[in-house]
């Protein structure tokens, strides 16, 4: 199981991706809004979305992990 982090601190802007779906590696999971802007949080590796670890609207902080993909 391969755990995807969010890079920076902010507020779950929308969910891209549901759990059970087949994700590549560097495709955008979600976006975090910080300091008024969108940014991606991209997938570590290629492998299916076991769960999301947040909801939309939700606070993250640095490093937190939002998500869990086990690899292909």
């Amino acid at each position: 199981m391969t755990e995807v982090k969010c890079q920076v601190a902010g507020i779950v802007a929308a969910l891209e991706v549901q759990p059970g779906a087949q994700v590549a590696a560097e495709q955008v999971i979600m976006f975090v809004e910080s300091m008024k802007m969108e940014i991606p949080v991209e997938a570590t590796c290629a492998g299916t979305l076991v769960d999301i670890l947040v909801d939309e609207g939700d606070s993250v902080v640095e490093d937190q992990v939002v998500a869990n993909i086990r690899d292909s």
